[in-house]
């Protein structure tokens, strides 16, 4: 049986992600939803918060929006947009001020500024670090070392995928798989929560494919069947397979953002977690 899918949409005049481990943190309290996190960061003018919620479809999917907007106009503008539309929305830095404010009998400046360089900013350089040293299977150090290991056929989103995760923190390694070649020894020692998978729209995964091709100066169908359509199909299949031999839950990356994969991967590395530990 499906479960019901939540969108918790975040609205952030920088990078969001305050908001984002609140939502995590709340969604961890329903377990049986389908709880997704889509990023809206850096929003700063009225435009840019008419775009957010025009990518919203509450006709599709439950959605609630949580703020963390400093700028008066903004953060008024945020509320309204959510009760024309009917969002539940939760303003998570305004009680936080307001507390400030009444403790300080000070008004808030009401100016983004980074929070400052801090122990959680020194474990996201590591976790860049780890993700460019182990990327596309060229391994640096051992996988029982990640946080997160992603698996999937080449140029379905493993790359870019592994330095947003490095970026919010997760120490990510990426390993291609090739029809006909055995995984790593190493996948078989990890952890079987920290393995996802990925797959991609054959079609979509051609045309990527394609343009990486030309990017490089090279012309026409490789002989291997790299852009082969038939050839594509065949191989996306027999990969399914052995991500299933992994025991890995697999994510389509064909029309999801970055942040809302990355978003994804969490959510179910941290959910096979706790179960794994029996929590």
């Amino acid at each position: 049986m499906s479960r019901t899918t939540i969108e918790v949409h975040v609205i952030a005049d920088s990078t969001g992600d305050t908001a984002a481990r609140v939502a995590r943190a709340a969604a961890a309290q329903y377990a049986g939803y389908d709880v997704r996190i889509i990023r809206h960061p850096r929003q700063s003018s009225a435009d840019g918060l008419l775009d957010a919620f025009g990518r919203m479809h509450p006709d599709r999917a439950r959605t609630v929006v949580f703020s963390t907007v400093v700028d008066e106009g903004l953060r008024h503008l945020v509320a309204q947009l959510c009760a024309e539309r009917g969002l539940p929305h939760a303003d998570l830095l305004e009680p936080a001020v307001a507390a400030l404010t009444s403790a300080t009998g000070q008004a808030p400046e009401r100016v983004v500024r980074p929070v400052g360089v801090s122990e959680d900013y020194f474990k996201r350089v590591q976790a860049m670090e780890f993700a460019i040293a182990n990327d596309d299977g060229n391994l640096q150090n051992h996988l029982r070392e990640a946080d997160i290991v992603l698996v999937g056929v080449s140029r379905s989103g493993k790359t870019p995928l592994a330095m947003y995760l490095g970026y919010l923190g997760f120490k990510t390694a990426n390993i291609p798989l090739v029809p006909g070649i055995p995984v790593p020894g190493q996948l078989h020692e990890v952890e079987r929560w920290k393995i996802v998978g990925l797959s991609i729209d054959p079609e979509r995964l051609q045309q990527i494919r394609g343009r990486r091709l030309r990017a490089m100066g090279s012309v026409g169908v490789r002989r291997d069947g790299y852009t082969d359509l038939v050839k594509i199909f065949d191989e996306l299949d027999e990969i399914s397979g052995v991500q299933r031999n992994l025991g890995c839950p697999i994510i389509d990356t064909t029309d999801i953002a970055l942040e809302e994969a990355a978003g994804r991967v969490i959510e179910l590395v941290e959910r096979r977690k706790e179960a794994a530990q029996g929590r």
